[in-house]
């Protein structure tokens, strides 16, 4: 809800309200006459959301959709609470929801089916995943949706859950519906389960190509590299027919660490801008520079008048082959003022690598201050010539680079976000937080900022509940964001919640594989005990990622 911009006598009485000892000391009316203007409860609960008070603002909202009889504000409190975990509170919204819009269609049955499961009520949970469940069309991505919502608070639950729904045979005829599933048990670590479902997917589905790539992929994250690629081999004919699994194909063999492989994989078929591209990076990776070389050649051989786009690719081609007077004579050569801003500063980064580092500062300076060219481009020129410095350890040279930016481009955020990270890694915290804090004055609902604030003052101070409050911020706004439940369970942890953290960074790394969230988990399990299962998300936060600055200090903290 928008706020007003000017503060009239309904604003006044709100910040009464918010702060009682300055209430003028009049005659109070008994309990049973105040009546609630469900305007300021709704103002009162979007001040406290933006504090990141979540149980208040959860609250002031549920005070405002009774007083109203407003449903859309009864289910805003209901989904504040769930992530406040504010259950009680959740359960009491709920009913006022229902309550006031009986036919609250799919999505007040997610809820309830997601407020069962956190209770740990089997019987309730089975209830309302059925009725999802039955509902054919899309009503089993409902039901995934509430389990993964409760994998951190009934992890036991939600795979007995699964379990019967299988045993049950309650999931639709829809290869959708079970390769997600699937999924949710693969992240469970449930390998028994997993099977059961691709032993029935395949009984259903045979011959199905992504069924196949299904097994391949468990059968990768089993370790079973070998038995992965046959499977892999086996698709291949198939892949020559199908843009879409021939690039699932080449993921799976990059995935198995043969880049080159999937860059071969990518080359079948028709090809377009996109694989060109893809097929270059996977080549890159695997350091293969006969394959990048003859890519170049076969798009020079392609068009002889490349567009813009072509010429900028084939550029990049030759950069990566270091041919960097090839890439200069690509780059000059980009028409189109929507693309020259690009092909130009990509011109500055050859220079910068052929060594001709004065000329490459010169070209960045003469971008910045081409008026010809759009302000982004003319921005980009100052983040570039940072990036540069940094890569020269030249930080003298990259704070002047920030500062000429900002000088330029008064409060640019990605300028300010990128200085936030610097003096970060400079260890220098309030000048990072008052960058990150001058994006939130121009975009208080940023959610990167938020979290990314949240999160280093979790990490490098002791001020856990400022940040908790900012995290939560970033969780209304985005509730299903990896980065931001591992910030949650981070923030947790400092607060001397293990085992509620722990719960979250499970969480976290069910949905998404990340360095960051394997070291915060595996510090997590340190501290509880449970050295074995800490060891093990080490190593894979390790193999992800092996510089990985907060692996670093996990393992300095731990001693593992």
């Amino acid at each position: 809800m928008p706020i007003p911009r000017h503060a009239g006598p309904r604003l006044l009485l709100l910040a009464a309200l918010l702060a009682p000892g300055l209430a003028l000391a009049a005659s109070k009316p008994s309990p049973a006459k105040v009546v609630v203007d469900p305007m300021e409860a709704s103002l009162a609960g979007e001040f406290a959301l933006q504090a990141g008070q979540l149980p208040e603002a959860a609250r002031q909202y549920l005070q405002a959709a009774r007083s109203a009889s407003d449903p859309v504000l009864a289910e805003r409190a209901t989904r504040i609470a769930l992530l406040a975990d504010e259950d009680a509170l959740a359960r009491d919204a709920y009913a006022t929801w229902r309550s006031l819009a009986p036919e609250g269609g799919e999505a007040q049955r997610m809820v309830a089916a997601g407020l069962a499961l956190r209770a740990g009520d089997k019987r309730a949970s089975r209830r309302e995943l059925r009725t999802l469940l039955a509902e054919g069309g899309k009503g089993w991505r409902s039901a995934l949706a509430a389990l993964f919502g409760a994998v951190g608070k009934q992890q036991k639950l939600v795979v007995a859950m699964i379990d019967g729904v299988v045993d049950d045979n309650l999931l639709p005829d829809d290869l959708q519906a079970w390769l997600g599933f699937g999924g949710l048990a693969q992240r469970l670590e449930q390998p028994a389960l997993v099977d059961r479902i691709v032993g029935e997917i395949v009984r259903r589905y045979p011959g199905e190509p992504r069924v196949a790539l299904l097994r391949a992929q468990l059968l990768r994250e089993g370790g079973k590299l070998g038995e992965a690629r046959t499977l892999l081999a086996g698709l291949e004919d198939a892949a020559k027919l199908s843009p879409q699994l021939r690039w699932s194909v080449a993921g799976e063999y990059d995935a198995l660490g043969d880049s080159a492989k999937a860059a071969q994989v990518l080359g079948w078929g028709p090809q377009d801008d996109a694989s060109h591209a893809q097929r270059a990076m996977l080549l890159d990776k695997a350091k293969d520079k006969a394959g990048l070389a003859a890519l170049y050649e076969e798009l020079k051989r392609e068009a002889t008048h490349p567009n813009p786009m072509r010429r900028l690719l084939l550029g990049q081609l030759a950069e990566l082959l270091e041919r960097y007077e090839d890439a200069r004579g690509w780059y000059a050569n980009v028409p189109g003022e929507g693309v020259q801003g690009i092909a130009r500063l990509r011109g500055a980064n050859v220079l910068h690598a052929m060594g001709r580092k004065p000329a490459a500062f010169d070209e960045l300076h003469a971008i910045q201050a081409d008026q010809t060219l759009d302000e982004e481009a003319r921005r980009d020129g100052y983040l570039l010539e940072a990036e540069l410095r940094l890569k020269d350890k030249d930080e003298a040279g990259e704070l002047d680079a920030y500062a000429r930016g900002l000088a330029a481009f008064a409060d640019d955020e990605a300028l300010l976000y990128s200085r936030a990270l610097l003096w970060e890694r400079r260890d220098e915290i309030a000048k990072a937080e008052a960058d990150f804090r001058r994006i939130l004055v121009i975009s208080p609902d940023d959610v990167n900022t938020l979290n990314a604030l949240g999160y280093t003052l979790a990490d490098r101070t002791t001020r856990y509940r400022e940040a908790l409050e900012l995290i939560d911020r970033a969780r209304v706004a985005a509730p299903g964001n990896a980065a931001i439940i591992d910030s949650y369970g981070w923030v947790l942890f400092r607060l001397g919640k293990p085992r509620q953290a722990l719960d979250h960074l499970r969480h976290a790394y069910a949905l998404q594989k990340d360095a960051d969230i394997g070291s915060h988990l595996g510090h997590v399990l340190w501290v509880l005990g449970e050295r074995d299962e800490a060891r093990k998300y080490f190593e894979e936060a390790r193999k992800l990622d092996p510089e990985n600055r907060s692996l670093q200090r996990a393992l300095q903290a731990t001693g593992a």
